[in-house]
Protein backbone atom coordinates (compact mmCIF):
# COMPACT_ATOMS: atom_id res chain seq x y z
CA UNK A 1 0.00 0.00 0.00
CA UNK A 2 3.02 2.64 0.59
CA UNK A 3 4.46 1.78 -2.73
CA UNK A 4 1.00 2.86 -3.88
CA UNK A 5 0.67 6.10 -1.97
CA UNK A 6 4.53 6.81 -3.32
CA UNK A 7 3.17 6.52 -7.31
CA UNK A 8 -0.04 8.05 -6.22
CA UNK A 9 2.28 11.11 -4.57
CA UNK A 10 4.54 11.07 -8.01
CA UNK A 11 1.37 11.31 -10.48
CA UNK A 12 -0.38 14.01 -8.67
CA UNK A 13 2.56 16.05 -6.76
CA UNK A 14 1.74 15.42 -3.33
CA UNK A 15 -0.68 13.88 -1.36
CA UNK A 16 -4.09 15.86 -0.05
CA UNK A 17 -3.98 16.36 3.90
CA UNK A 18 -6.90 15.51 5.93
CA UNK A 19 -7.36 19.09 7.80
CA UNK A 20 -8.60 21.25 4.28
CA UNK A 21 -11.31 23.49 4.05
CA UNK A 22 -13.58 21.77 2.34
CA UNK A 23 -15.54 18.57 2.13
CA UNK A 24 -13.61 15.67 0.55
CA UNK A 25 -15.88 14.42 -2.60
CA UNK A 26 -14.42 11.28 -3.54
CA UNK A 27 -13.58 9.63 0.04
CA UNK A 28 -13.44 6.05 -1.98
CA UNK A 29 -11.15 5.66 -5.01
CA UNK A 30 -7.58 7.48 -5.81
CA UNK A 31 -8.07 9.16 -9.26
CA UNK A 32 -4.45 8.20 -10.05
CA UNK A 33 -2.64 5.11 -11.51
CA UNK A 34 -0.14 3.28 -10.44
CA UNK A 35 2.98 4.18 -12.29
CA UNK A 36 4.43 1.07 -12.62
CA UNK A 37 1.22 -1.63 -13.20
CA UNK A 38 -0.98 1.57 -15.03
CA UNK A 39 -4.12 0.33 -12.85
CA UNK A 40 -5.91 2.52 -10.05
CA UNK A 41 -5.16 2.61 -6.86
CA UNK A 42 -7.96 2.03 -4.32
CA UNK A 43 -7.81 2.85 -0.57
CA UNK A 44 -9.19 0.09 1.45
CA UNK A 45 -9.11 1.04 4.83
CA UNK A 46 -11.05 3.75 6.24
CA UNK A 47 -9.10 5.96 7.75
CA UNK A 48 -6.98 6.21 4.92
CA UNK A 49 -10.06 6.76 3.24
CA UNK A 50 -10.83 9.67 5.30
CA UNK A 51 -6.80 10.58 5.59
CA UNK A 52 -6.36 10.85 1.72
CA UNK A 53 -8.57 12.04 -1.07
CA UNK A 54 -6.07 12.49 -3.88
CA UNK A 55 -8.84 12.59 -6.35
CA UNK A 56 -9.87 15.94 -4.85
CA UNK A 57 -6.56 17.28 -6.64
CA UNK A 58 -6.71 15.45 -9.92
CA UNK A 59 -7.59 17.11 -12.87
CA UNK A 60 -9.50 14.97 -14.53
CA UNK A 61 -11.68 15.15 -11.25
CA UNK A 62 -11.46 19.10 -10.67
CA UNK A 63 -12.68 19.49 -14.21
CA UNK A 64 -15.53 17.10 -12.93
CA UNK A 65 -16.01 19.23 -9.68
CA UNK A 66 -14.46 23.04 -10.90
CA UNK A 67 -15.83 24.48 -7.90
CA UNK A 68 -12.91 22.46 -5.97
CA UNK A 69 -10.33 24.27 -4.50
CA UNK A 70 -6.68 23.37 -6.22
CA UNK A 71 -5.56 21.95 -2.98
CA UNK A 72 -2.14 22.21 -4.41
CA UNK A 73 -1.97 25.92 -4.02
CA UNK A 74 -3.71 26.92 -1.18
CA UNK A 75 -4.31 30.72 -0.46
CA UNK A 76 -4.35 32.52 2.47
CA UNK A 77 -7.47 34.69 1.53
CA UNK A 78 -9.77 31.22 1.40
CA UNK A 79 -9.33 30.65 5.07
CA UNK A 80 -12.86 31.14 6.64
CA UNK A 81 -11.50 33.65 9.54
CA UNK A 82 -10.41 36.20 6.62
CA UNK A 83 -13.84 35.71 4.39
CA UNK A 84 -15.88 35.71 8.11
CA UNK A 85 -14.18 38.94 8.28
CA UNK A 86 -15.14 40.29 4.48
CA UNK A 87 -18.69 38.93 5.14
CA UNK A 88 -19.15 41.07 8.06
CA UNK A 89 -17.20 44.25 7.02
CA UNK A 90 -19.55 43.78 3.87
CA UNK A 91 -22.57 43.89 6.62
CA UNK A 92 -21.11 46.82 8.75
CA UNK A 93 -22.10 48.64 5.30
CA UNK A 94 -25.60 47.43 5.46
CA UNK A 95 -25.16 44.75 2.61
CA UNK A 96 -27.23 41.65 3.02
CA UNK A 97 -24.90 38.72 2.62
CA UNK A 98 -24.52 34.84 1.92
CA UNK A 99 -22.33 31.91 1.28
CA UNK A 100 -20.94 31.41 -1.81
CA UNK A 101 -19.64 27.64 -2.29
CA UNK A 102 -15.85 27.95 -1.76
CA UNK A 103 -13.97 29.27 -4.22
CA UNK A 104 -16.93 29.76 -6.84
CA UNK A 105 -19.69 32.04 -7.57
CA UNK A 106 -22.55 29.74 -6.98
CA UNK A 107 -24.78 30.16 -3.75
CA UNK A 108 -23.47 27.43 -1.24
CA UNK A 109 -27.19 27.43 0.44
CA UNK A 110 -30.51 26.32 -0.77
CA UNK A 111 -28.45 23.07 -2.27
CA UNK A 112 -31.49 22.44 -4.47
CA UNK A 113 -33.88 24.20 -7.17
CA UNK A 114 -37.52 25.40 -5.90
CA UNK A 115 -39.27 22.68 -8.07
CA UNK A 116 -37.23 20.21 -5.86
CA UNK A 117 -37.54 21.08 -2.76
CA UNK A 118 -38.53 18.39 0.07
CA UNK A 119 -38.94 20.51 2.90
CA UNK A 120 -36.01 18.95 5.01
CA UNK A 121 -33.63 21.99 4.87
CA UNK A 122 -34.85 23.26 8.56
CA UNK A 123 -35.18 26.57 6.53
CA UNK A 124 -37.76 25.41 3.46
CA UNK A 125 -39.78 24.11 6.49
CA UNK A 126 -42.83 26.85 5.23
CA UNK A 127 -41.56 26.92 1.47
CA UNK A 128 -38.65 26.90 -0.07
CA UNK A 129 -36.11 29.43 0.80
CA UNK A 130 -33.49 31.25 -1.24
CA UNK A 131 -30.44 32.19 -1.07
CA UNK A 132 -31.54 35.83 -1.02
CA UNK A 133 -34.18 35.40 1.98
CA UNK A 134 -31.14 34.03 3.76
CA UNK A 135 -29.00 37.20 2.90
CA UNK A 136 -28.49 38.80 6.34
CA UNK A 137 -26.58 41.41 8.50
CA UNK A 138 -27.06 39.65 11.36
CA UNK A 139 -23.15 39.35 13.02
CA UNK A 140 -24.33 36.84 15.01
CA UNK A 141 -25.62 34.36 11.69
CA UNK A 142 -22.50 35.59 9.67
CA UNK A 143 -20.48 34.24 12.41
CA UNK A 144 -21.79 30.82 12.67
CA UNK A 145 -22.37 30.76 9.09
CA UNK A 146 -18.64 31.47 8.13
CA UNK A 147 -17.20 29.55 11.69
CA UNK A 148 -15.50 26.36 9.91
CA UNK A 149 -16.01 26.73 6.11
CA UNK A 150 -14.11 29.26 3.92
CA UNK A 151 -17.61 29.86 1.49
CA UNK A 152 -17.22 33.21 -0.59
CA UNK A 153 -19.34 36.44 0.34
CA UNK A 154 -22.63 37.05 -1.67
CA UNK A 155 -23.89 40.19 -1.42
CA UNK A 156 -27.83 40.19 -2.35
CA UNK A 157 -28.46 43.38 -4.15
CA UNK A 158 -32.32 44.17 -3.41
CA UNK A 159 -31.94 43.78 0.12
CA UNK A 160 -28.32 45.98 0.53
CA UNK A 161 -29.93 48.78 -1.95
CA UNK A 162 -27.30 48.31 -4.25
CA UNK A 163 -27.37 48.45 -7.96
CA UNK A 164 -24.07 47.17 -9.20
CA UNK A 165 -22.95 48.03 -12.70
CA UNK A 166 -21.34 44.59 -14.41
CA UNK A 167 -18.41 45.41 -16.92
CA UNK A 168 -17.33 42.50 -18.32
CA UNK A 169 -14.35 41.67 -20.54
CA UNK A 170 -14.65 39.52 -23.45
CA UNK A 171 -14.25 35.75 -23.87
CA UNK A 172 -11.92 34.11 -26.12
CA UNK A 173 -13.62 34.34 -29.67
CA UNK A 174 -16.09 36.53 -28.35
CA UNK A 175 -16.85 39.52 -30.75
CA UNK A 176 -18.38 42.82 -30.65
CA UNK A 177 -21.89 43.23 -31.99
CA UNK A 178 -22.23 45.56 -35.08
CA UNK A 179 -23.10 48.88 -32.68
CA UNK A 180 -19.76 48.68 -30.28
CA UNK A 181 -17.43 47.59 -33.40
CA UNK A 182 -15.10 50.54 -32.54
CA UNK A 183 -11.66 49.89 -32.35
CA UNK A 184 -11.58 51.57 -28.71
CA UNK A 185 -14.97 49.36 -27.54
CA UNK A 186 -12.28 46.69 -25.88
CA UNK A 187 -14.60 45.53 -22.92
CA UNK A 188 -17.42 46.41 -20.62
CA UNK A 189 -15.27 49.74 -19.22
CA UNK A 190 -14.90 50.91 -22.72
CA UNK A 191 -18.42 50.55 -23.87
CA UNK A 192 -19.59 52.21 -20.48
CA UNK A 193 -17.21 55.01 -21.44
CA UNK A 194 -18.92 56.00 -24.63
CA UNK A 195 -22.48 55.80 -22.79
CA UNK A 196 -20.82 58.01 -19.90
CA UNK A 197 -19.51 60.41 -22.91
CA UNK A 198 -22.96 60.61 -24.64
CA UNK A 199 -24.76 61.72 -20.85
CA UNK A 200 -22.03 64.24 -19.84
CA UNK A 201 -24.59 66.95 -19.02
CA UNK A 202 -26.69 64.16 -16.34
CA UNK A 203 -24.37 63.29 -13.92
CA UNK A 204 -22.28 60.66 -16.05
CA UNK A 205 -18.49 62.38 -15.19
CA UNK A 206 -18.80 61.28 -11.64
CA UNK A 207 -19.91 57.81 -12.35
CA UNK A 208 -16.97 56.22 -12.14
CA UNK A 209 -16.64 57.96 -8.45
CA UNK A 210 -18.27 55.35 -6.23
CA UNK A 211 -17.14 52.18 -4.42
CA UNK A 212 -15.58 49.76 -7.13
CA UNK A 213 -14.07 46.20 -7.28
CA UNK A 214 -12.23 44.89 -9.82
CA UNK A 215 -13.69 41.08 -10.47
CA UNK A 216 -11.65 37.93 -11.14
CA UNK A 217 -11.35 38.27 -14.48
CA UNK A 218 -10.58 41.60 -14.77
CA UNK A 219 -13.77 42.99 -14.90
CA UNK A 220 -15.23 46.39 -12.84
CA UNK A 221 -18.47 46.37 -10.61
CA UNK A 222 -19.37 49.70 -9.76
CA UNK A 223 -21.86 50.10 -7.07
CA UNK A 224 -24.53 52.59 -6.94
CA UNK A 225 -27.26 53.01 -4.11
CA UNK A 226 -30.71 52.23 -5.69
CA UNK A 227 -33.22 55.27 -6.15
CA UNK A 228 -35.41 55.27 -3.25
CA UNK A 229 -38.24 56.31 -5.55
CA UNK A 230 -40.12 54.53 -8.61
CA UNK A 231 -40.25 50.83 -9.46
CA UNK A 232 -37.23 48.61 -8.09
CA UNK A 233 -34.39 48.00 -10.81
CA UNK A 234 -34.01 44.53 -12.01
CA UNK A 235 -31.01 42.52 -13.36
CA UNK A 236 -30.19 43.48 -17.05
CA UNK A 237 -27.91 41.92 -19.43
CA UNK A 238 -25.87 43.43 -22.41
CA UNK A 239 -28.28 44.62 -24.73
CA UNK A 240 -31.54 42.57 -24.43
CA UNK A 241 -34.24 44.10 -22.87
CA UNK A 242 -33.16 46.94 -20.77
CA UNK A 243 -29.81 46.30 -21.01
CA UNK A 244 -26.79 49.17 -21.82
CA UNK A 245 -24.52 47.79 -24.30
CA UNK A 246 -22.16 45.20 -25.05
CA UNK A 247 -20.25 43.74 -21.93
CA UNK A 248 -22.53 45.77 -19.88
CA UNK A 249 -24.80 43.90 -17.20
CA UNK A 250 -26.20 45.16 -14.30
CA UNK A 251 -27.42 43.12 -10.81
CA UNK A 252 -30.08 44.88 -8.60
CA UNK A 253 -33.55 43.23 -7.26
CA UNK A 254 -33.29 39.67 -7.38
CA UNK A 255 -29.35 39.92 -8.39
CA UNK A 256 -26.22 39.42 -6.37
CA UNK A 257 -22.44 39.83 -6.61
CA UNK A 258 -19.30 38.69 -5.30
CA UNK A 259 -17.76 40.31 -2.73
CA UNK A 260 -14.07 41.67 -2.91
CA UNK A 261 -11.88 39.82 -1.27
CA UNK A 262 -13.70 36.31 -2.16
CA UNK A 263 -12.36 34.52 -5.01
CA UNK A 264 -13.32 32.47 -7.77
CA UNK A 265 -11.43 29.87 -9.76
CA UNK A 266 -8.89 30.69 -7.76
CA UNK A 267 -8.88 34.16 -9.02
CA UNK A 268 -9.39 37.12 -6.24
CA UNK A 269 -11.82 39.79 -6.30
CA UNK A 270 -10.42 42.71 -4.95
CA UNK A 271 -11.54 46.71 -4.03
CA UNK A 272 -9.91 49.40 -6.46
CA UNK A 273 -11.73 52.12 -5.27
CA UNK A 274 -12.70 52.42 -1.67
CA UNK A 275 -15.37 55.29 -1.93
CA UNK A 276 -18.50 55.81 -0.61
CA UNK A 277 -21.24 54.20 -2.46
CA UNK A 278 -22.76 56.52 -4.74
CA UNK A 279 -25.94 57.52 -6.04
CA UNK A 280 -27.41 55.78 -9.31
CA UNK A 281 -26.96 59.04 -11.90
CA UNK A 282 -30.00 59.92 -13.20
CA UNK A 283 -29.16 58.62 -16.63
CA UNK A 284 -28.60 55.59 -15.58
CA UNK A 285 -31.96 55.08 -13.64
CA UNK A 286 -33.69 56.25 -16.53
CA UNK A 287 -32.34 53.93 -19.03
CA UNK A 288 -32.45 50.87 -16.26
CA UNK A 289 -36.14 52.09 -15.35
CA UNK A 290 -38.99 48.88 -17.15
CA UNK A 291 -41.43 50.10 -19.39
CA UNK A 292 -45.01 50.44 -18.01
CA UNK A 293 -46.97 47.46 -17.62
CA UNK A 294 -49.50 47.25 -20.93
CA UNK A 295 -53.71 47.39 -19.00
CA UNK A 296 -54.11 44.60 -17.39
CA UNK A 297 -57.39 42.96 -17.96
CA UNK A 298 -58.91 41.77 -14.46
CA UNK A 299 -59.21 37.99 -13.88
CA UNK A 300 -62.09 35.88 -13.76
CA UNK A 301 -62.16 33.27 -11.74
CA UNK A 302 -64.96 30.61 -11.22
CA UNK A 303 -65.47 29.91 -7.78
CA UNK A 304 -68.45 27.44 -6.62
CA UNK A 305 -71.28 28.67 -4.99
CA UNK A 306 -72.35 28.79 -1.41
CA UNK A 307 -69.87 28.25 2.36
CA UNK A 308 -67.09 26.08 -0.36
CA UNK A 309 -67.29 29.64 -2.96
CA UNK A 310 -66.92 31.85 0.31
CA UNK A 311 -63.79 29.85 1.89
CA UNK A 312 -62.18 29.85 -1.67
CA UNK A 313 -62.50 33.58 -2.53
CA UNK A 314 -61.12 34.34 1.22
CA UNK A 315 -58.43 31.99 0.32
CA UNK A 316 -57.10 33.22 -2.77
CA UNK A 317 -57.63 37.25 -1.26
CA UNK A 318 -54.90 36.17 1.71
CA UNK A 319 -52.52 34.58 -0.61
CA UNK A 320 -52.75 37.73 -3.10
CA UNK A 321 -52.75 40.44 -0.37
CA UNK A 322 -50.04 38.56 1.29
CA UNK A 323 -47.41 38.79 -1.86
CA UNK A 324 -48.80 42.62 -2.64
CA UNK A 325 -47.56 43.46 1.04
CA UNK A 326 -44.67 41.78 0.88
CA UNK A 327 -41.51 44.36 1.22
CA UNK A 328 -38.63 45.00 -0.87
CA UNK A 329 -36.36 41.77 -1.30
CA UNK A 330 -38.83 38.65 -0.33
CA UNK A 331 -41.18 39.81 -2.95
CA UNK A 332 -40.05 37.21 -5.64
CA UNK A 333 -40.03 34.69 -1.98
CA UNK A 334 -43.84 35.28 -1.28
CA UNK A 335 -44.60 34.89 -4.71
CA UNK A 336 -43.34 31.38 -4.22
CA UNK A 337 -45.39 30.69 -1.03
CA UNK A 338 -48.00 32.03 -2.38
CA UNK A 339 -48.04 29.68 -5.57
CA UNK A 340 -47.50 27.33 -3.82
CA UNK A 341 -50.52 28.02 -1.61
CA UNK A 342 -52.76 28.47 -4.89
CA UNK A 343 -50.95 25.26 -6.55
CA UNK A 344 -52.20 23.21 -3.62
CA UNK A 345 -55.56 24.18 -4.45
CA UNK A 346 -55.78 23.79 -7.90
CA UNK A 347 -53.89 19.99 -7.72
CA UNK A 348 -57.09 19.72 -4.85
CA UNK A 349 -59.85 20.69 -7.66
CA UNK A 350 -61.09 23.67 -5.95
CA UNK A 351 -59.84 26.18 -9.31
CA UNK A 352 -58.54 25.73 -12.47
CA UNK A 353 -54.60 25.92 -12.38
CA UNK A 354 -54.33 28.46 -15.67
CA UNK A 355 -56.30 30.33 -13.67
CA UNK A 356 -54.35 30.25 -10.24
CA UNK A 357 -51.63 31.24 -12.80
CA UNK A 358 -53.30 34.43 -13.99
CA UNK A 359 -54.40 35.38 -10.70
CA UNK A 360 -50.55 35.19 -9.37
CA UNK A 361 -49.18 36.76 -12.59
CA UNK A 362 -51.44 39.18 -12.59
CA UNK A 363 -50.20 40.34 -8.44
CA UNK A 364 -46.94 39.78 -9.07
CA UNK A 365 -46.23 42.72 -12.21
CA UNK A 366 -48.30 44.73 -10.05
CA UNK A 367 -45.42 44.88 -7.68
CA UNK A 368 -43.06 45.28 -9.73
CA UNK A 369 -41.49 41.75 -10.20
CA UNK A 370 -39.84 40.65 -13.87
CA UNK A 371 -41.84 38.85 -15.93
CA UNK A 372 -38.86 35.87 -16.28
CA UNK A 373 -37.89 35.21 -13.27
CA UNK A 374 -42.18 36.39 -11.94
CA UNK A 375 -43.27 32.81 -14.05
CA UNK A 376 -40.08 30.70 -13.44
CA UNK A 377 -41.34 30.55 -9.77
CA UNK A 378 -45.29 30.91 -9.81
CA UNK A 379 -44.17 27.26 -12.35
CA UNK A 380 -42.09 26.52 -9.69
CA UNK A 381 -44.83 27.44 -6.60
CA UNK A 382 -47.42 25.56 -8.71
CA UNK A 383 -45.71 22.21 -9.38
CA UNK A 384 -44.68 21.95 -5.55
CA UNK A 385 -48.45 23.01 -4.13
CA UNK A 386 -49.51 20.21 -6.61
CA UNK A 387 -47.24 16.97 -4.66
CA UNK A 388 -49.76 18.16 -1.89
CA UNK A 389 -53.34 18.77 -3.01
CA UNK A 390 -55.71 20.55 -0.48
CA UNK A 391 -59.68 20.37 -1.08
CA UNK A 392 -62.59 22.54 -0.04
CA UNK A 393 -65.22 20.78 1.41
CA UNK A 394 -68.46 21.21 -0.46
Amino acid sequence: MNGHWIAASKALGRLVPADLPYPHICRATVAAEDTLSAQPLTVTRQGEKDRYCAACAHNKHRKAYPSTPDTRRPEPMHSNENLRAVALAAAARGWHVFPLRPDDKRPAFPDHPADACTGTDPRCRNGHTGWQARATTDPDRIRRGWASTPYGVGIACGPSGLVVVDLDTPKDGQTAPAEWSDPLCRNGSDVFGLLCARHDTDGAPEAWNTYTVTTGRGGTHLYYRHPGAGPALRNTAGERGNGLGWLVDTRAHGGYVVAAGSTVAGRPYTIARDAEVAALPGWLAKRLTPPPLPPQRPVVVDLPTGRAGAYLDAAIDRQLEHLRQAAQGERNYALYVSSVALGQLAAGGALPVDQAAALLEEAALSIGLGQFEMLRTIRSGLAAGAKRPRTVAA
